[in-house]
């Protein structure tokens, strides 16, 4: 049953509106509904790409006066409605509320004590949030802020829950507007910087590109300022084999840096997610490179073909480290904007172990043999009889640290250990049992659970499908630890 609008107009309104983003709605007593997609709509939705773009402080905010870059900022909008008018989905990760805040309190340096950042985060974050809507107001473009912290999605459903959120308000055609509650956020729970964040949702939302924007065009071998020689990188297929130089330490506004963008870059490409790297200041590259990157273009005169192809899916470009000389690409007026390009797995980590491997922060750790290891990487589960030590306290359900020892003692040592030799974390694993429980069924049968417990929730310490393993371009950039 269709719900009538108490005054003539505002149904109409309101259609035309939710019709702003090239989608049609239905209003019914079950709420909104989108109707079925027109012809064009559809052949439309197969080729539109999910992009982050992440913006650091120093992209909003003015460093010496903390008043926002209104230029830059109408830029990124416009460039962001551009994308949704070529059909694709967007999401933006801002940082800048403290630094709002800073303006807006009239202070003159960035706190040092947590309390007074989380008060002007929480400042900051309501002008910020008004700023971007009354900016892509101008546009008819809704936008939708999410405000999250580590906690937020360590639990899986949780992070199941962001993630249909994201989905929905994306088909509803809405830019997400996201960022760290830095008002609630502290050390344990904290995503550490908004590159880290940006990564994670862009993973999240199975996003096709993620833009990181800094002050440098793109990586170079050396540093720029110092260097004039310095060459640009513009093509990353093996993030290992990368050297570039990434002292850059980031604005005193902001968290991150050129390292925390590597980072960044390791994550999402471990996702699938095609990252890179371009100038916040000129924000219509973004716009340029994904036209370049999605539109059909003539090969180079090198090719032994003529005509017109399409290009390559972004999932199939597998190309070496590129070290290109500047002169070389500003000569070539086919060219993209000049960016560094890490080009993603083509065997990208499940949805699942990513975020068992990156998003919760590991409450514990367990020690295993090299026997139990091996089992586990022939897809067994882990048993109580190859645990070797528990360390921590942490509860049922709750994700901690594997790290394979070298050799069980044959009796705690004076600090208590149970283990002897090299140990290494090779990853992480979602609990069934609680650290004091394990504690007393590590080295027994599976058997002997219910004996020793006088219960047995299940046979194993960690289901095979609740244990991730690092790959070897792959480090956990939740808190790991060095074992002794």
């Amino acid at each position: 049953m269709r719900i009538q609008a108490t005054h003539p107009t505002c149904e109409s309104q309101c259609r035309r509106s939710m019709r702003s983003h090239g989608q049609a709605f239905n209003m019914t007593d079950e709420g909104i509904t989108r109707s079925q997609p027109q012809a064009a709509d559809m052949k439309r939705s197969r080729s539109s790409l999910t992009i982050v773009i992440k913006l650091g402080t120093s992209s909003i905010v003015d460093e010496k006066t903390h008043e926002p870059l209104l230029p830059v900022l109408t830029l990124i909008v416009d460039t962001a409605n551009k994308l949704r008018k070529d059909g694709h989905r967007v999401v933006i990760v801002s940082s800048g509320a403290i630094g709002v805040g800073l303006r807006r309190m009239d202070v003159d340096k960035r706190p040092k004590h947590l309390a007074q950042l989380q008060a002007l985060a929480a400042i900051g974050q309501c002008r910020l949030m008004s700023l971007w809507d009354s900016l892509f107001g101008h546009l008819a473009q809704p936008i939708a802020q999410i405000l999250l912290t580590r906690n937020d999605i360590a639990d899986r459903t949780r992070y199941l829950n962001a993630q249909n959120t994201f989905n929905q308000l994306l088909e509803m055609g809405v830019i997400p507007i996201v960022n760290e509650n830095d008002t609630l956020a502290v050390s344990e729970i904290k995503f550490g910087d908004n590159d880290t964040l940006s990564a994670i949702t862009a993973a999240m939302i199975h996003a096709d590109m993620l833009f990181l924007m800094t002050d440098v065009d793109c990586l170079y071998d050396k540093n720029p300022r110092t260097h004039p020689e310095a060459r640009p990188i513009e093509i990353v297929d093996d993030i290992n084999a990368l050297e570039a130089d990434v002292s850059s330490a980031g604005s005193a506004l902001g968290t991150g840096g050129m390292s925390t963008k590597i980072v960044a870059a390791r994550l999402g490409t471990l996702a699938g997610v095609t990252t890179i790297i371009t100038r916040s200041s000129n924000p219509g590259n973004i716009l340029g490179i994904v036209r370049y990157l999605t539109c059909p273009r003539t090969p180079s005169s090198t090719s032994s073909e003529s005509g017109d192809h399409p290009a390559e899916p972004l999932s199939q470009k597998r190309v070496s480290l590129n070290l290109l000389g500047a002169s070389t690409h500003a000569d070539d007026a086919s060219a993209p904007p000049l960016h560094t390009r890490f080009l993603p797995s083509s065997d990208p980590i499940q949805d699942r172990y990513f975020w068992l491997l990156h998003t919760p922060n590991p409450h514990g750790t367990i020690y295993i043999d090299a026997g139990c290891h091996r089992a586990l990487l022939d897809k067994a589960g882990l048993l109580p009889v190859g645990v070797v030590d528990v360390e921590g306290h942490f509860a049922q359900q709750e994700v901690v640290r594997l790290v394979v020892v070298e050799r069980r003692a044959s009796s705690p040592g004076p600090d208590g250990k149970r283990w002897e030799g090299i140990a290494q974390e090779v990853g992480r694993a979602l609990v069934n049992y609680a650290a004091a429980e394990i504690t007393r069924i590590m080295g027994h049968q599976s058997v002997e659970i219910g004996e020793i417990l006088g219960y047995a929730d299940s046979e194993y310490v960690a289901h095979r499908s609740h244990i991730g393993f690092f790959r070897k371009e792959s480090r956990p950039v939740t808190p790991s630890r060095d074992f002794e």
